[in-house]
């Protein structure tokens, strides 16, 4: 799996106008936050960022949510929609990524295929890896909407008890049968990794999480969340860190029952944080994150790998030298947020021309 990469992102096809129908300030301020975590994670490598807030799973969570609203419409026009809407992002940050990484040496095989239709892990050379392995997201994200009008069936024949049973994989494949060493053994320890957090979306969209009683869902919450927290601590041993992303199984049970919580509140409080709005700025900023979210999810860790280079060039000039934290890790989290917005104005218009809008600087 390309654990070390895993943070956030939204569901790709929430990008219209915060004040259109439909739209909701809540799920899109988790989006922001999960993307800001996720650069966070990838710069400064926090341990407990994902116990503080599980992103994939929420994001995962969000994504099957949309789904499933998105499935009143015929299941063949909506998985066409979100394959346009993914794709050209994603061939459009590949062009320079696959071209960098020939001309440092990489000799492509037949897999190359995986950078048309990710439906396996794309490969690359070790020069590369740290802009492709965020990959593994897109793959896993393009496997659940392949997979939704099924599993949509499945689960609206007994929601409960489906749901439940999500969380059965990833027990197998930690205790029983570790999968195939491959492409497709890693699809699915991610598969089974964030099944219950998908299925939790559409759970949220049809209403089963508002009917629900309190006291059920604190207590599977909760105990969801202790056994994934003692099963991350309890291993440290064993996988080196207690960082979920690097432990499937607590990441599978703690993000269960953190996003219960979350889209159980949403349900049951109707919040919809609609006061955003009053604060212009931050609306905006939130606005432009959930609208460029695949730009930004892409191209953040090659603004990071820039940041690196860069801020080496600042080291010659006496007064940055004396005067900026050049040694500082805050600063180049900043430095790579100067780089992202660059990509977000310089490449986000690919995602408006994916959507079939006019393209645009910013939305």
């Amino acid at each position: 799996m390309g654990a070390h990469s895993k943070g956030g992102v939204r569901e790709v096809d929430a990008t219209t106008s915060p004040r259109t129908a439909g739209r909701d300030r809540y799920f899109d301020t988790l989006r922001a936050v999960a993307l800001i975590r996720v650069v966070a994670y990838h710069t400064f490598g926090w341990a407990w960022a994902g116990l503080v807030f599980p992103s994939m799973g929420i994001m995962f969570g969000l994504a099957g949510t949309l789904m499933a609203k998105s499935l009143e419409r015929p299941p063949l026009t909506v998985v066409k929609s979100r394959l346009r809407r993914l794709l050209p992002p994603f061939w459009f940050w590949g062009f320079f990524v696959v071209v960098a990484m020939l001309v440092h040496g990489w000799m492509p095989g037949w897999q190359i295929v995986y950078w048309i239709v990710p439906l396996g892990d794309p490969p690359g050379n070790a020069w590369g890896v740290q802009a492709w392995e965020i990959l593994w997201y897109l793959r896993t994200y393009l496997w659940f909407v392949l997979l939704s009008p099924l599993l949509l069936k499945v689960f609206r024949r007994a929601p409960v008890p489906v749901l439940l049973l999500s969380l059965c994989p990833i027990l197998v494949l930690t205790f029983l049968w570790p999968g195939p060493d491959n492409r497709f053994g890693s699809a699915l320890w991610d598969l089974s990794t964030y099944l219950f957090c998908w299925l939790l979306g559409f759970a949220h969209r049809d209403g089963v999480l508002h009917r629900t009683r309190p006291a059920v869902v604190v207590v599977l919450s909760l105990a969801a969340m202790g056994y994934g927290g003692w099963y991350a601590v309890g291993h440290q041993a064993e996988f080196g860190t207690y960082d979920l992303d690097e432990i499937p199984l607590a990441q599978a049970f703690w993000s269960a029952g953190f996003v219960l919580l979350l889209m159980w509140a949403k349900a049951r409080f109707r919040i919809d944080f609609a006061g955003l709005t009053r604060f212009r700025r931050l609306d905006r900023l939130v606005t432009v994150f959930n609208a460029r979210a695949v730009t930004i999810y892409l191209w953040h860790e090659i603004a990071l790998i820039l940041a690196v280079p860069l801020i080496d060039r600042f080291w010659q000039v006496p007064a940055f030298e004396t005067y900026l934290p050049l040694e500082s890790q805050w600063f180049m989290f900043g430095v790579g947020w100067i780089l992202i917005a660059g990509f977000v104005l310089g490449c986000g218009w690919v995602e408006d021309v994916a959507a079939k809008r006019k393209p645009r600087l910013l939305p």
